[in-house]
């Protein structure tokens, strides 16, 4: 029973968290670090958050979803987070759990579309 109700305890902070990095998500904030940090976050950090931002554009994701993808997007943006961006090698450790888990979550929300578009836009960046 105390065990349960930890575990309940560390899914309300968790949401707290995830509402939190919600509000600091913008367009421009998202577009910002991507351009900017794309080689250094690696291609499959850059591919999630892709995969994220293109769904939360569909009209059909709902507004749940959309909630996840943007707590999950807010964290990637923000300076702030569990291991800091600019630590060489596993600086992008902790967005890359936070995307992944947000994928996972969405996933029947992100489309052959969505990754069509997220592949294209990895060709500009990355090549082939």
């Amino acid at each position: 029973m105390f065990r349960r109700k930890n575990n309940l305890e560390q899914d309300h902070v968790q949401q707290a968290q995830g509402a939190q990095y919600e509000k600091k998500y913008t367009d421009d904030s998202f577009w910002d670090k991507v351009v900017k940090f794309a080689k250094t976050a690696g291609r499959e950090v850059i591919e999630k958050a892709l995969w994220l931002y293109y769904a939360a554009q569909q009209p059909n994701t709902p507004l749940w979803a959309k909630t996840a993808i943007y707590g999950a997007l807010g964290y990637f943006i923000s300076p702030i987070d569990a291991i800091p961006d600019i630590t060489p090698v596993i600086g992008y450790a902790d967005d890359l759990a936070v995307l992944a888990a947000a994928v996972a979550t969405v996933a029947s929300y992100i489309t052959a579309d969505v990754k069509q578009r997220a592949t294209e836009k990895l060709g500009d960046w990355f090549g082939a």
